[in-house]
């Protein structure tokens, strides 16, 4: 396949290592790929319930013509070759709880107006719902998209918690997992743009997009969430450890 136009060298060398990795320890089923083939930059949001999920959340956009910027924790930019790999493919790290958080959404606003996918993970950690449902967003989504009005396409997957379990760091290849990957249509915020931007606003969108993911999962996993999203908080115990 085509590389995506917008990818550097490094990133496409690498990208290659990956996805043949990724094309031999996985069985594809993806569907949703024509909402990702608009003009100008998006905002890919996706459920999180595995370490791995960002590369097989990555493969999908890669192989349909994206080439993904992902907001990520910064302490992975302190692990010497992983943090220069970040570094070369572009990818926007989060100073999460401090000041400096701000200036992520910042490098992921510029990105959006270069038109490229930004990838945000809404959670922003693993998912600490028992049954790997969402669980309640961070406000942090939804300013980027209300900032930079860009188009928020939720994308569910499920299945890449085989290849690799939720806190667990070895990685199962054998024999292939299925990983099943659903894009939907944009979220409709546009209600929203012109409005004060208080707390209110930043959880109802949050919500909406959230919301959104959550219906595409029920779909693939052909299941209903629970009526009221989970919430975590630091400090609470770990569901499954």
């Amino acid at each position: 396949m085509q590389a995506p136009e917008r990818a550097s060298r490094t990133y496409r060398n690498l990208a290659h290592v990956v996805r043949a990795f990724l094309l031999a320890a996985t069985r594809r089923d993806w569907h949703g790929a024509e909402q990702l083939h608009r003009p100008g930059g998006f905002i890919a949001v996706g459920n999180h319930a595995s370490n791995i999920d960002p590369l097989t959340f990555a493969h999908f956009l890669w192989d349909n013509g994206c080439a993904p910027r992902i907001l990520a924790k910064d302490s992975l930019w302190k692990i010497p070759l992983l943090g220069r790999m970040l570094t070369a493919t572009g990818q926007i790290p989060v100073a999460r709880g401090t000041a400096s958080a701000g200036e992520s959404l910042e490098a992921a606003r510029r990105a959006l107006d270069e038109g490229e996918c930004v990838v945000v993970f809404p959670e922003g950690t693993l998912t600490r719902e028992p049954d790997l449902w969402p669980m309640q967003g961070k406000t942090g989504v939804a300013r980027l998209a209300l900032a930079s009005r860009a188009p928020v396409v939720p994308i569910a997957q499920w299945g890449a918690y085989r290849l690799m379990g939720r806190y667990k760091k070895l990685i199962k290849p054998i024999p292939p997992k299925r990983i099943t990957v659903v894009a939907g249509p944009p979220v409709d915020l546009s209600d929203l743009y012109d409005v004060p931007l208080d707390a209110a606003v930043l959880r109802e969108a949050t919500d909406r997009i959230m919301d959104a993911i959550t219906r595409q999962l029920e779909e693939i996993r052909g299941a209903s969430a629970p009526t009221e999203r989970f919430v975590w908080r630091k400090g609470q115990p770990e569901p499954g450890r």
